[in-house]
């Protein structure tokens, strides 16, 4: 009976570490005390677990029984609608260099933007916005907003957009003050909101600057201690006139040592334009990397005054179902082989509570459980190989002298 009770031990214990011997690193998961809990993904967590997340696990243990437990991941990133108003153009006039178009909508409607279309492809004009809600009485919302276009060999950049504080009106009228007729193509009028995600401050180790004169660039280079979300990015760019340039944001995919020291490839990140019409922040999808590369195309202009960024980047969460609080929870990874698991949990999404208590997670340990398995050669020993290579010749050595006699 002892002997049945110690092989069942082992066995459990056996199968306990065949659940969590494929990963290198662990997390203890304390104060867990109901069924539903949330926990932040600490910073130093992604140095060693895949990028894609697909090695998170996060399992139980009470005894010889060992659960997994289902989870949600979360990226708190901005959550932006936008809901077309109709509007229809009731009226278009000029007076001396102004123009005026007025749109009238069948009810007061709350709009915060409004997208023009131009048939010329370079201007630079100002934008006047006002709201009635009579046709006769008008408020203003917007007073000198500039807006450009420029189209050339070496520039396709367009600023139309109107942006503004929440405005309620049943009218609303646009005056562009310019020398020649602007060719309206259209008005797209509509209400923005945008929910604002969870972001942290990333601090950077380097900040390095080059005005490459040959090429006509500025390339900036940033380190980061480690390997972190990044989804935003603010310059601060100065000069003493107006510009509008490309710029370019990568992010490093891998590095590789050369004669010259270590090298480093890149992928886009973001594609677009520094401007002074526009804040220099940019975001883009939130990308895990330890280092950014910046590019700025000067063409034959005096290069910008750069002097320092922001970095941030959104919160990854973990929303986990825990079935029984008395377990020992961990979560584990450091798995280059494990798949994207899949729980029933995200179809229900919806019947998840709302308000979550968070647990913590303990400081980065190896997990003593893990194992690699190694594949020996067959023979470690080269004795054996001469061993091997005298009895091959031998076998020879007497099937010719058979062959010979015959």
């Amino acid at each position: 009976m002892k002997i049945n009770l110690f092989l069942l031990l082992l066995v459990s214990a056996a199968v306990t570490k065949a659940q969590t011997n494929s990963y290198k690193f662990k997390r203890d998961i304390t104060n867990v005390n109901s069924a539903w809990h949330s926990m932040k993904l600490p910073n130093q967590l992604y140095k060693n677990a895949n990028i894609d997340f697909k090695d998170l696990r996060i399992f139980g243990v009470n005894g010889k029984d060992t659960i997994e437990v289902p989870y949600l991941l979360k990226q708190r990133a901005d959550k932006v609608t936008s809901k077309n108003i109709t509007f229809k153009q009731i009226n278009q006039s000029s007076n001396l260099s102004n123009y005026y178009y007025t749109f009238q909508s069948d009810t007061t409607n709350t709009i915060n933007q409004i997208n023009l279309a131009f048939k010329q492809d370079n201007f630079d004009w100002q934008v006047t916005l006002e709201g009635s809600n009579n046709n006769l009485e008008w408020f203003s919302i917007l007073k000198n907003y500039r807006i450009l276009s420029i189209k050339n060999n070496y520039t396709d950049y367009k600023f139309t957009k109107l942006s503004f504080p929440d405005s309620k009106f049943q009218y609303f009228r646009i005056a562009l003050k310019s020398t020649v007729q602007p060719e309206l193509l259209s008005a797209k009028i509509s209400k923005t909101d945008t929910v604002k995600g969870t972001y942290e401050d990333v601090k950077y180790k380097t900040f390095q600057l080059k005005n490459d004169a040959t090429n006509k660039e500025t390339v900036i280079e940033i380190a980061l201690e480690n390997p972190i979300p990044l989804s935003y990015l603010k310059l601060n760019a100065q000069s003493d006139f107006d510009f509008y340039r490309s710029i370019k944001i990568e992010y490093v995919t891998d590095s590789f040592k050369t004669d010259k020291g270590i090298q480093y490839n890149y992928a886009n990140l973001y594609l677009g334009t520094i401007s002074s019409l526009e804040k220099p922040e940019y975001n883009f999808p939130n990308t895990i990397t330890s280092r950014l590369k910046i590019t700025i195309q000067n063409n034959d202009n005096k290069p910008l005054r750069l002097s320092k960024l922001d970095l941030k980047g959104n919160v990854y969460e973990i929303i986990a179902r825990f079935d029984n609080p008395k377990y020992a929870y961990a979560l584990y990874y450091g798995n280059e082989k494990a798949v994207t698991p899949s729980y029933e949990i995200e179809k229900f999404e919806s019947k998840i509570p709302s308000n979550l208590t968070f647990v913590a997670l303990s400081e980065e340990q190896k997990n003593p459980a893990y194992s690699i398995i190694i594949k020996k050669p067959i023979f470690e020993n080269k004795a054996w190989l001469w061993v091997l290579m005298a009895v091959i010749i031998a076998l020879l050595g007497w099937f010719s002298f058979k062959m010979l006699r015959n």
